[in-house]
């Protein structure tokens, strides 16, 4: 049982890690919590139903367009709603994210309703067992697309051009400005990075759950930002495993105490990081000269 759970965990984990590396990505660039980032995880998802059922498109072609359109929609909301609030208070930075955060669900509830719509089968499952252990095909391709996304974030932010121009942002915006990088440019690239994370992990969720509703970001999104915390926000590496890690402790936790507390796990989690390692696992304290 404790072995099954495990497996469980690691296909949960692999989804709360790919919408925690949006918040990371935000947070280690602007400094910002991005909480509109759950529900563009929810509106990935739904583009992607869109595409299967109203326009009959195949699920390869509409998981491409979902992370297009969501990419496009993650600079748009940076452009929108951070941009000229950049440079402002943390509180206004937050209200405008809990805008967008209302905006879209609204916007997907009034064209979509708001009833759970029942995600297209898009591939045959098939189940492997083993001695103790049952996986289905659908877990595997969830933890291989994680592995694949997480591989290319990291080739990218340590290997590219790209990634040096979004270190240095991070580092001394200011500075990179000064020494000719679009800072701006950088910003919104980020902010497309991670909507396209979300809404891969969006996508997986309608493809494992077979269902998704207009106000599934809501948890999701909390849940991942508790996995960025776990992991020390702003540091990829953390993020990934602090995802893995919430994931299992809640497949576990449920297991061993009660599937109804399996929510209450991520903010008991936390509380505790909050309490007694506040940079998380792997995140650094900062010193800042004055």
């Amino acid at each position: 049982m404790i072995v099954q759970q495990l497996v469980n965990g690691l296909t949960i984990g692999s989804i709360y890690a790919m919408v925690a590396l949006g918040y990371t990505l935000a947070y280690g660039i602007l400094g910002l919590i991005n909480f509109a980032h759950g529900d563009v995880y929810m509106v990935g998802a739904f583009v992607a139903y869109f595409c299967i059922t109203v326009l009959d498109l195949n699920v390869i072609v509409s998981f491409i367009i979902s992370l297009v359109i969501s990419g496009i929609l993650g600079a748009l909301i940076e452009f929108t709603a951070f941009r000229s609030i950049r440079t402002g208070s943390r509180s206004s930075q937050l209200i405008s994210a809990i805008g967008v955060s209302i905006i879209l669900q609204n916007a997907v509830m009034l064209t979509m309703g708001s009833d759970t719509k029942p995600f297209p089968k898009v591939m045959n499952t098939s189940v492997y067992e083993f001695t103790n252990i049952t996986i289905s095909s659908t877990q595997i391709l969830i933890m291989i697309v994680a592995l694949i996304f997480m591989i290319m974030l990291y080739f990218l932010i340590y290997k590219t051009r790209v990634g040096i121009s979004m270190r240095s942002t991070a580092q001394d915006a200011a500075m990179s400005s000064l020494m000719g990088i679009n800072v701006n440019k950088v910003i919104s690239i980020t902010f497309s990075i991670g909507a396209v994370f979300g809404a891969a992990a969006g996508i997986l969720v309608g493809i494992y759950y077979n269902s998704i509703v207009f106000n599934m970001g809501s948890s999701m999104g909390l849940k991942a930002f508790v996995a960025a915390v776990l992991g020390g926000i702003g540091n990829i590496p953390g993020t990934m495993l602090g995802g893995i890690v919430l994931g299992l402790a809640e497949s576990l936790g449920a297991t061993l105490i009660s599937a109804k507390y399996k929510d209450a796990f991520s903010f008991i989690i936390l509380i505790f990081v909050l309490l007694f390692k506040p940079t998380g696992l792997f995140g650094k304290k900062e010193i800042e000269k004055v």
